[in-house]
């Protein structure tokens, strides 16, 4: 999710290489080309070839949910494993909590389906700001100590 939203951050700017979010993140860049080859093929993003090239957002980031991203990439997240897709449980015709695992999944799922990544990539925006001016605001003062 880091590297989606490091992506969204530069939306307006140009394509950014998967090496510089992995510098940006402290991601490995392996790892990334393993999950970009998923987002791409699952139409989250799409790659740009070329001097200046890497990788943009395939839809806009309004249209993009932090579920559907978890979904292309497969990972799932449900709270027990005898709810993914292989799994089984011998006890699931007579199981009594598997209904509130379901309840539990399902909760999660409608959760990260509400989060764009336009949500997302609004917040870091706003929390760089806060964190930039804090170090303005340090380096005034401390230039303020040396008057």
């Amino acid at each position: 999710m880091r590297a989606i939203v490091t992506l969204a951050c530069h939306a307006n700017d140009k394509p950014v290489s998967l090496r510089d979010i992995s510098k940006e993140e402290g991601i490995s860049l392996s790892y990334l080309e393993q999950l970009f080859v998923k987002l791409r093929k699952g139409r989250i993003v799409k790659s740009v070839r070329g001097p200046g090239g890497g990788y943009v957002l395939a839809r806009p980031m309004a249209a993009i949910s932090v579920g559907e991203v978890i979904a292309v990439v497969e990972e799932p997240l449900n709270p027990v494993a005898c709810l993914d897709a292989e799994g089984s449980c011998e006890r699931a015709e007579r199981c009594i909590t598997q209904r509130v695992w379901k309840g539990l999944a399902e909760k999660i799922a409608e959760f990260l389906n509400s989060v764009t990544i336009e949500r997302l990539s609004l917040e870091a925006r706003a929390l760089d700001g806060r964190k930039a001016a804090a170090e303005e605001a340090a380096r005034a003062a401390c230039a303020g100590d040396f008057k």
